[in-house]
């Protein structure tokens, strides 16, 4: 039988706007400017989880006091805003999905582990905030992804049980989260491969955007 979820949450950065590279591209020139010495393809394997969390497995703990890894946190997140901001839209497809969940009376959140400055930045650049009932950020949680807090957060707030949620992600580290709250998931390949997610069992689809015939029947 078909999965019809209840509920729809959804990552944000990569996921929801396809973006990750310059993300990639802010974090290889901060993380340099620190000295790390990083190349920008062992950047990319870093990218998940809480910004503290990323200059932790970097630079090793104790390196920074918690007020230098949020100086630093927003100056990356200065550097990746004002680049990106003249490509910043929606993944193809996500636009219809929000305005049928909506119109269905499907509640949707928001699991990501972004800070509020770059949710905000999203959310209102793009006039989309009223779509979700909850918003969960790397504030909100004790530990990020994969731990499921981030998502069975999501689904507390809106009051869905998490095996009826649907979790949309783009990174492996996302959908081990997912699996860990006991929650399906669709994949959008814009950061990696379809292979990368072989062997994750919650996977339904990865999907290259919200166009995918499989959004037809489930999502109405």
């Amino acid at each position: 039988m078909q999965f019809i979820p209840k509920a729809l949450i959804f990552d944000l950065n990569g996921t929801m706007i396809d973006d990750m590279e310059f993300h990639n591209k802010a974090w290889h020139i901060i993380l340099n400017d620190l000295g790390a010495k990083i190349s920008y393809a062992d950047v990319k394997k870093q990218m998940y989880g809480k910004n503290e969390e990323l200059l932790v497995r970097v630079f090793g703990e104790g390196y920074f006091i918690q007020k230098q890894m949020d100086e630093i946190s927003i100056e990356k997140e200065k550097i990746y805003q004002k680049d990106y901001l003249p490509h910043l839209k929606l993944v193809a497809g996500l636009d219809k999905i929000l305005k049928i969940a909506n119109k269905s009376n499907i509640p949707m959140a928001i699991g990501s582990a972004a800070i509020p400055f770059n949710i905000d930045y999203v959310l209102d650049g793009l006039n989309i905030r009223n779509y979700f009932k909850a918003i969960v950020s790397a504030n909100d949680v004790k530990t990020s992804k994969p731990n499921p807090e981030t998502f069975l957060k999501g689904a507390k707030i809106i009051g869905i049980d998490p095996t009826e949620c649907l979790v949309f992600e783009d990174a492996p580290k996302g959908v081990e989260a997912a699996l860990n709250a006991n929650m399906p998931c669709i994949v959008l390949n814009t950061t990696h491969h379809a292979e990368d997610f072989n062997n994750y069992p919650n996977v339904i689809k990865v999907v290259s955007d919200y166009n995918d015939p499989i959004f037809d029947n489930l999502i109405r």
